[in-house]
């Protein structure tokens, strides 16, 4: 069989009306959805299947949201008997990642997911904060710029997703002050409709409570490899990992290195694990037309049935 990696979607991959076939069709989906409404106490079937996107896109209700989605096309997945060799998240994501590589129970990543909703939704609430998509350059001069504005205020990267697609983040006047210096160096400079700050200082104070929380958690060490956000690369041990997902909160997502990284384990099947299509289209930017892997293809869950044709 073909090495295959599963890649799970965060924050932005939203819509109404997300999971609802999954959720109709299968009772463990349905069990999936109880599971995280008894320990969130947030209606969250009804947010992804009816909305309000508004309501649905607060970080509190999202993150559970996202995660529960995720989970339930991963469990679909399963019942066909298909298993990741290789499993990675962005951002969010990670934590579905956990789970698909044994990491964490199915119960404790969606403790996990709802406790670091509640503190980020608390931080995005004390410091005001925005996130822009820096298009058109590449990370060391955005990168540079944000240098020379952290002098005036609080910005950094947030994600690194391509070559040349780069999220900053961090308080307003600041992210707005790197956006035009990238415009001006011909770049595009995208505002993400997010409700906080996410990966920069202005969440520290979240990032610290939830390491202690994290440190309460059952973690194994990883059945199946897992790539990280804050690495780029594969870890194994323990207290390592709980260290890195805590540090995850306010550190740049590496996720052009992790799909590198895939690249050198010679990945064949890419499969992105969740609603929308947002990481098949960044990997469709990121893989050379010289991959050496002549074989290789991109799928999403709304491929499954040409996934199964092309796996088994």
């Amino acid at each position: 069989m073909k090495k295959t990696a599963f890649l799970f979607p965060g924050q932005g991959s939203q819509s109404v009306g997300m999971g609802l076939d999954l959720y109709q069709e299968y009772d463990i989906v349905r069990e999936l959805f109880d599971m995280v409404e008894e320990i969130s106490k947030i209606n969250i079937s009804k947010l992804c299947f009816k909305g309000p996107i508004e309501k649905l896109t607060e970080t509190i209700n999202l993150q559970p949201a996202i995660t529960v989605v995720n989970l339930a096309c991963f469990t679909a997945i399963q019942k066909e008997n298909i298993t990741p060799d290789i499993s990675a998240g962005h951002s969010l994501g990670e934590y579905s990642a956990l789970y698909s590589s044994g990491v964490v129970s199915r119960e404790d990543t969606f403790r996990l997911v709802f406790t670091r909703g509640e503190l980020m939704h608390r931080d995005s609430i004390q410091h005001k904060g925005a996130m822009n998509a820096i298009i058109g350059l590449p990370v060391d001069i955005v990168s540079g710029f944000v240098a020379d504005i952290q002098k005036e205020g609080i910005v950094a990267v947030a994600n690194h997703n391509t070559e040349k697609q780069i999220v900053i983040t961090g308080e307003p006047d600041a992210v707005k002050k790197v956006s035009s210096l990238a415009v001006s160096m011909g770049a595009k400079a995208v505002p993400l409709k997010v409700s906080g700050a996410w990966h920069s200082e202005l969440i520290k104070n979240a990032q610290e409570e939830f390491g202690r929380f994290i440190n309460e958690i059952s973690f194994d060490t990883p059945k199946s490899p897992m790539v990280f956000n804050v690495t780029g690369d594969f870890i194994e041990e323990i207290d390592e990992i709980k260290t890195i997902m805590t540090q995850q909160l306010c550190s740049p997502v590496k996720w052009y290195d992790s799909m590198c990284k895939l690249m050198q384990e010679k990945v064949e099947i890419f499969v992105e694990i969740g609603p929308g299509t947002v990481l098949t289209g960044l990997l469709k930017k990121i893989l050379p037309k010289d991959y050496p892997c002549k074989t290789y293809r991109v799928y999403n869950m709304n491929s499954l049935e040409h996934f199964f044709k092309e796996t088994t």
